[in-house]
This record gives C-alpha cells, structure tokens and sequence, in this order.
C-alpha cells in the first residue's frame, strides 16, 4: 500500500516529521511491525540492528615497561530498546559505519589502560581476566552511545623482537619437553612392553599351536592305528565273546547232566545201597538170632547129651580099669578115691567141652572131645597105675 512501510526484523524504522517519539526523541522508533508514513509530511530512515565486528591491533606497554601488539575483535550491535535505538541512531544513522571505528578506538583505548596496570605473565595467562575488565569498564560508554558488546576476543599478543614471551616460555617449555621425553620414555618403554608381551603371546601362540598339533597328529595316529585295529579287534572280540557264550553254556549244560546223573544214577543207587544195607541189616540180625538161637539149642542138647553120656563115660573109664593093673593101698577108701576122681575128671571134660564149644562145630568139638579122653583116659597094660 502507498505509504505503509515494514522494518526488517533486525531494523528499526525511524520515522521523523510528526510528533517527537518518547523521551522528547526527535523521531519515533518502530520494530516488528509496519506503520503508515504520509509522504512529504513524513521521512522514514531504518537502523540495522544486526550483529557487527571491530577489530583492534593495538600496541599497549605492560607495567614492566614491555610494549606488546595486542589483537582483539569486538562483536556488538545497537541496543534493543528504545533508548539505545534513539542513541545509536542520532550518532550513526547518517553513517552506521562509523559505529566499529568509534567502538574499535574506545576499546583500544581501554586495552592500553588495563594492560598498563598489568604484567607479561599475567596477560599472557590470563586472558580471559583481560577480556572482563576491559568490558567491564567500556560497558557504561558503550551504552551511552546505544551499543551493546556481546564478547570480546584476545586474538594475539606479540613482544616483538624483545624475546620476553618466549623467554617466559622457556621453562614451561623446558617443563614440557622433560614431559615430553618423559612421556616419550614412558611410551617406549609401554610400547616395548607392549612388543616384549606380543613377542611372548606369540611364542605362546606358537607353542600352544605346536602342542595342539602334536596332540592332533597323535590323536590322527590313535585313530588311524584303531581304527587298522578294527577289524582283527572286532573279530577277537567277537570270537572271545562266543568262547565264553559257549563256556558258559558247556557249564549250563555240565550242572544240567550233573543235575540228571544225581537224578537218575546217584539217587537211584543210594537208594538201592541204602535198601540192601537194610536188607543185609535185617538179614544179619535174623542170622544172628538164628545162630544164637541154634547155638542156645546146642548147648541144651550136648549138655543133654554129656549128662546122658556120663555114667557111660565112667563105665568105661571103670572098665578100663577092670584089666589094669591097680594097687589099691588103703581099701574101701582108695576105691572110693578112684571113683570120685573118674566122676571129677568126667566133669572136668564137660566143663572144658562147654568152654570150647562154638556154634555149629558143639557137636563135633563134643565128640573129639570125648574121643581124645577116652584114648588118654586108658590105663596102659604095661604098667599099673598108682592110686594114692
């Protein structure tokens, strides 16, 4: 539309003509928005609110009396208020260029004061305490003419062929060289270290992997001999399993006939043995009876038979003595003596024959007996017999 205008949105539009702006300004400010301007009536100019950039090399002497070349770059723009609009744009809206100029010389100036009330060392190692008080102290200028620094940037400090900063840096750098070859040795000896652990894990790679090997190569050469093995193996083995198959079934069969022969031989004889021992048992004790009971009938019979045979024995012994020759010396007595004797020796043979006597042989033994007495019991012709 014919004479709406719309600020950039890092300008500010300074519209001037009309009534004053606040604060008595001789234009009124307009950010963020657009506004209608009557033309003639009205001028419109716009202020850039951008960032912009000073640099500073300037050459500042220390309290030591050493000069250095100090480089700096300043990054500020003008103030978002009001104020700092209307400040900035009275100075610099008919050349915004001369805004770093202006802010690079005010700050040279302050790094020539601050730097003065401070040392070599102190400058080159603190910097950054150097950056804060020279904005520190520039701030309060910098906001009268509408300007707001965002940082300060010590770039470089230089002593020029003075020799001073490279001196103060040769015991830190000696310090870092001692470091250096210190962590250099340290990193030799780490790195041969390193090297004498790899040499010794290879060579215990290598002799695990020859024992591996070995073990390998030996368990190649049992399973190869085993398996040349196999089959002579198997088969004595198999034969060695039919052996004891067949001789534990040879025992089997051994206990079996065993078994039958008690079965139909030793249990049959016992039997038979233990029937004729019986049987011999029961015949020897009927024998026995047997003979005792002959033997008791005999003894009956021959005494039977001495007593019956007695008085003939004495009749014949007293036959005997009819034709002997005999000298009776005392009479009645002496015959009497005689008899008594033929009857005691008569008794005496019965006795004897008694004792002599066994079993069947009784009558036999009886009539020897009987006969041998007889024959012996004769008196011989030839001479008499004396009878006391």
């Amino acid at each position: 539309m014919f004479g709406y205008r719309v600020p950039a949105p890092d300008e500010a539009m300074l519209i001037s003509g009309g009534r004053r702006g606040l604060g008595g300004a001789p234009f009124r400010v307009v950010t963020g928005h657009g506004k209608f301007v009557l033309p003639v009536f009205r001028k419109t100019r716009f202020l850039s609110l951008a960032m912009s950039e000073a640099e500073v090399v300037e050459k500042c002497v220390t309290r030591q009396g050493i000069a250095l070349t100090v480089r700096a770059v300043i990054a500020f723009k003008v103030g978002n208020d009001n104020e700092s609009i209307v400040n900035a744009g009275q100075r610099f809206l008919s050349d915004q260029e001369q805004m770093s100029v202006l802010t690079g010389r005010i700050f040279a100036g302050h790094l020539r004061s601050i730097i003065g009330s401070m040392t070599v060392e102190e400058i080159v190692t603190e910097r950054q305490k150097l950056a804060t008080e020279v904005l520190d102290t520039s701030k309060a200028e910098m906001a009268k003419i509408g300007l707001h620094v965002d940082s300060l940037q010590i770039q470089s400090i230089d002593d020029g062929q003075t020799g001073y900063i490279e001196a103060m840096s040769q015991p830190h750098k000696a310090a870092i060289r001692r470091q250096a070859q210190i962590a250099q040795a340290q990193a030799t000896q780490a790195s041969a270290e390193a090297e004498q652990a790899a040499a010794r894990k290879q060579a215990e790679f290598a002799r695990q992997t020859a024992v591996v090997q070995a073990e390998y190569s030996a368990e190649v050469d049992r399973a190869k001999a085993q398996a040349d093995q196999a089959g002579p193996l198997a088969l004595a083995n198999a034969q060695q399993e039919v052996l004891a198959a067949q001789t534990e079934l040879a025992l089997k069969q051994a206990e079996l006939r065993e078994k039958q022969l008690i079965a139909e031989i030793v249990k049959p004889a016992q039997a038979d043995a233990e029937r004729i021992r019986v049987l011999a048992t029961a015949e020897a004790e009927r024998m026995k009876i047997q003979a005792e009971a002959a033997a008791s009938y005999d003894r009956v019979a021959l005494d039977r038979m001495l007593i019956d045979q007695l008085p003939q024995i004495v009749k014949e012994a007293s036959a005997g003595l009819a034709g002997a020759n005999v000298n009776v010396l005392n009479g009645a007595d002496g015959l009497g003596e005689i008899a008594a004797g033929l009857v005691g020796q008569g008794l005496t043979i019965l006795d004897s024959v008694r004792k002599n006597l066994n079993g069947d042989e009784a009558n036999g033994a009886a009539g020897a007996a009987i006969e041998r007495y007889l024959g012996t019991a004769r008196p011989d012709d030839d001479g008499p017999v004396d009878i006391r």
